[in-house]
């Protein structure tokens, strides 16, 4: 490779002397590098220098001397240190300035020019490895490859060879079995002294075959045999692959293992006794009120597919994942040829309550008592009194009860009292079904006689066909009359004992303590006359009386075991709640491990808080608890939102309805002090009810406004009136936490006519009508994007734009509505006065002709009153 100089001209610095330039002469050269790559250079020719012996010993050096560059001249190693680079002050020794033969000026290399050429020569020899590294690889990937096809070569050679010789093997084994069978067979025939039959081969038998046959064949006789069947060239035409099954075509095909296998499992099931037969099993299929397609199929061992398509048929699409109606299941079941058995969800309360003991495992139990009568008769009195006479002594001030039952023990024998809140809780009892109650004590103040709430207490009690004892209260009071109590009781078909009837009656004094032991040996008698017994050798069931979400305790219950007997760690369920008895609490707060008949005890662990009268029972495990709780809540969501879409029930109630439609209700509670008064509260309001409006009196009654008052006021939207009566603290309560409105009065006037006032404002308003003005259509406009415009004169009062709007022709309204426009010339106005022209247009109307009149009025509404 030749040396190339830079651009310009080469100079020779000599010291103190003059630059010298010399003409260039210059060539091209095409290099060629490896990988068939070239390159075309411009190089500048020098003429060499030759110097005599005596010119290298005269003290001047060479401050370079190249060698021509060849291609084929070893490169020195890229890790040799460059040559030093001379100082910037001291300027290199120039050249001296002698001349060759040739007459040329020797020219010197720069440290730029050299350091170009040896950063060239270091970029080839890194290329020239990378080209050397890239061509071993090649021929390394070359023989690699050459020596794997080379083994697949063999490998196939040797595939070849094996499948050479089993086909060799193969031929042999079948030519050595035709062989045997064609000697067996001539054998049989000259046994039987028939000639065999020219036939290319014969039959052969298990014996005589090798076990590499598979297909074994029978003999046949040779009349039986089919003839072979020739082609053309007389030879024998066979199809396939030759075996010993196509060469004797006269022979049976060995049957298959699964075959065999099918076989030996119809012989075990017969040798069983069963014998399947081909006709559809009928089964019986058990359907609750909703099933989905996909466990429908199930029960009846159908393929969902096949009750989706019946469906489809019947006109109704389903997926396999959607609910079915018990309607729809037993149709589709039916129509398969199944037996359908209806059950209901309801009955997986079937069983919960348990069937009527035997006689034999009854046995006595303490009564259960609850004490009715008016308000201020003395209840709260005399249950306190029977309480304080039986605490134990030693227990200073009494024992505080939480529990809304307890037992008292008299002669030997328990009493259960039961402290409701009135009749209106025995009766809710009486009305879920649970009969908790076996005497009443009817409590009459000796001084008041008998009273509204005393006739409710003997009428529910009449009701729920419970013996009534008469407890004559306040007899230590000066003005007291027994006599006048017994003698009002008549009137009320009470016959008491001293009046020749049967109605124990008892006189008593709870302030002064007097006669309470006759009370209670009065309860001990009639129960005595009741027997009452009970079975406590089973699982309990009961009633809860007082239920209550305690902070520290949860949920608590007050449960009255009516039979049975029950045990800490049972399974209960009571209403739409269940839980497991964590614990048992009885009347003195202590804890005891079990409870028998006619025991009140506090009842921890339920999930949830049950409501004051549902019945309580104990279920063997928690999933059927769970089922049964389940149940109750959803029909408990159903009949809510059933109260809350208003649906209505019968044809009867629907008729209603549509009778009262037009007419506004004021639902209200009414309370009073006494009954003459709440009787001439509910007269007044009745006068003044019409046929829009009128007061809806969804109870009326006398006493204090209870809890279950407000409760009837939220659930009916009502609100609650107390004539001289006042709210307790539960009711209270419970008006602040359901939005119930409580009003006192004491004066009838106003309460009548707040009432009245409340009543008004339900009543639709009166609409009267007041007369604007007229106008005369003058003429008609039509106007783009407009419409038509009348221009008018206002011939009577004024028009006013917003007004109600009359178009009358002839007399006649023809057009009723409002102004969508009032212009005076080109503006927009309010009104206009009489006398003055203005243009008007209607909302929605076009139909103006001329000579209409125009009618503007005002509608004004005014409240009515009754």
């Amino acid at each position: 490779m030749s040396e190339t100089t830079s651009k310009g001209d080469k100079t020779l610095r000599s010291g103190g002397r003059k630059t010298l330039s010399i003409g260039r002469d210059t060539g091209t050269v095409r290099q060629s590098f490896s990988g068939g790559r070239s390159k075309s250079v411009v190089v500048e020719k020098k003429r060499r220098r030759v110097l005599t012996p005596g010119e290298r010993g005269d003290g001047h050096q060479e401050s370079a001397a190249p060698a021509p560059a060849r291609p084929a001249a070893p490169s020195p190693a890229p890790h040799q240190p460059a040559p030093p680079r001379p100082r910037a002050e001291t300027p290199a020794p120039a050249a001296p300035s002698g001349r060759g033969r040739s007459g040329m000026v020797l020219k010197t290399l720069t440290e730029e020019e050299r350091g170009a050429r040896m950063q060239a020569l270091a970029d080839a020899r890194v290329r020239e490895a990378e080209e050397r590294q890239r061509a071993e690889e090649d021929a390394r990937r070359r023989a690699e490859e050459e020596e794997r096809l080379a083994k697949e070569r063999a490998e196939a050679q040797r595939r070849k060879e094996e499948e050479e010789a089993r086909k060799a093997t193969e031929a042999e084994t079948r030519r050595r079995a035709e062989e045997a069978a064609r000697k067996r067979l001539g054998e049989e025939e000259k046994a039987a002294g028939r000639p065999a039959p020219q036939q290319p081969a014969a039959t052969g038998t298990t014996e005589e075959a090798p076990k590499e046959i598979r297909a074994v064949v029978r003999p046949k006789r040779p009349d039986a045999a089919k003839p072979a069947k020739k082609t053309a060239g007389g030879a024998e035409r066979r199809r396939g692959r030759l075996t010993v099954t196509n060469a004797l075509e006269d022979a049976d095909r060995e049957r298959s293992l699964a075959s065999i296998r099918r076989k030996r499992e119809k012989e075990k099931r017969q040798q069983s006794g069963f014998s399947p037969s081909g006709e559809k099993i009928i089964r019986d299929v058990t359907i609750p009120e909703a099933i989905s397609v996909q466990e429908l199929a199930n029960r009846m061992a159908e393929r969902a597919v096949d009750v989706i398509r019946l469906l489809m048929k019947q006109g109704t699409m389903v997926k396999i994942t959607d609910i079915l109606d018990a309607d729809t299941a037993q149709l589709v079941a039916e129509e398969m040829g199944h037996n359908v058995r209806r059950v209901a969800a309801s009955d997986v309360e079937e069983g919960l309550f348990g069937e009527p003991d035997a006689d034999e495992d009854m046995h006595q139990r303490p009564p259960v008592v609850t004490i009715m009568g008016h308000v201020d008769h003395g209840k709260t009195s005399l249950l306190d009194a029977i309480r304080e006479a039986n605490v134990v002594s030693g227990e200073a001030g009494g024992i505080t009860q939480h529990i809304g039952a307890y037992q008292v023990e008299k002669n030997g024998q328990k009493i259960t009292f039961i402290d409701t809140p009135g009749h209106a809780a025995f009766t809710a009892m009486r009305a879920r079904g649970a009969q908790a109650t076996d005497i009443v004590i009817l409590v009459v103040a000796a001084d008041d006689g008998v009273m509204p709430q005393t006739i409710e207490a003997i009428n529910h009690a009449r009701a729920a066909e419970v013996p009534i004892i008469v407890a004559i209260n306040k007899i230590d009071k000066p003005e007291a009359d027994p006599n006048r109590v017994k003698t009002e009781l008549l009137q009320h078909e009470v016959i008491t004992e001293s009046m020749s009837g049967e109605t124990l009656e008892v006189e008593v004094s709870a302030l002064k303590r007097q006669n309470l032991d006759g009370l209670l040996e009065a309860v001990l008698l009639q129960s005595e006359l009741l027997d009452l017994k009970a079975n406590a050798d089973r699982s309990a069931e009961g009633i809860v009386i007082e239920a209550e979400l305690d902070k520290g305790r949860g949920p608590v219950a007050t449960v009255l075991v009516q039979r049975g007997t029950l045990n800490a760690g049972d399974i209960l369920v009571a209403g739409s709640e269940w839980g497991r008895a964590r614990a048992l609490i009885d009347d003195h707060g202590e804890q005891v491990k079990e409870a028998g008949p006619s025991m009140p005890v506090e009842v921890l662990g339920f999930q949830g808080t049950p409501s004051a009268g549902d019945r309580v029972a104990v279920v063997e495990n928690e999933q059927r608890a769970r089922e049964i709780s389940e149940y109750r809540q959803r029909v408990k969501r159903e009949k809510h939102a059933a109260r809350q879409t208003g649906q209505r029930g019968s044809l009867e109630q629907m008729m209603n309805q549509l009778q009262t439609e037009g007419t506004s209700n004021v639902p209200l509670v009414i309370k009073g002090d006494v009954q003459g008064s709440v009787e001439a509260i509910v007269g007044a309001l009745e006068k003044i009810s019409t046929e829009e409006v009128r007061a809806n009196i969804m109870h009326a009654g006398v006493g204090g406004i209870t809890e279950s008052d407000i409760t009837l006021a939220a659930a009916s939207g009502a609100m609650v009136i107390g004539f001289n009566v006042r709210a307790n603290k539960q009711a209270r309560e419970a008006a602040e936490r359901d939005g119930v409105d409580i009003r006192y009065y004491n004066i009838i006037y106003d309460l009548t006519d707040d009432v009245k006032a409340a009543m008004s404002g339900l009543l639709s308003p009166e609409r009267r009508e007041t007369f604007i003005g007229n106008a005369e259509i003058l003429e008609v406009f039509n106007i783009t994007k407009v419409g038509k415009v009348a221009g008018c004169r206002v011939t009577e009062g004024k028009v006013e734009r917003g007004a109600g709007v009359r178009l009358i022709r002839d007399n006649v309204v023809v057009h009723e509505g409002k102004l969508s426009t009032l212009k005076r010339f080109k503006d927009e106005v309010r009104e206009v006065p009489g006398g003055q022209e203005c243009g008007m247009a209607f909302e929605n109307y076009q139909d103006m002709r001329v000579g209409d009149v125009i009618e503007c009025y005002r509608v004004e509404e005014v409240a009515r009153t009754l």
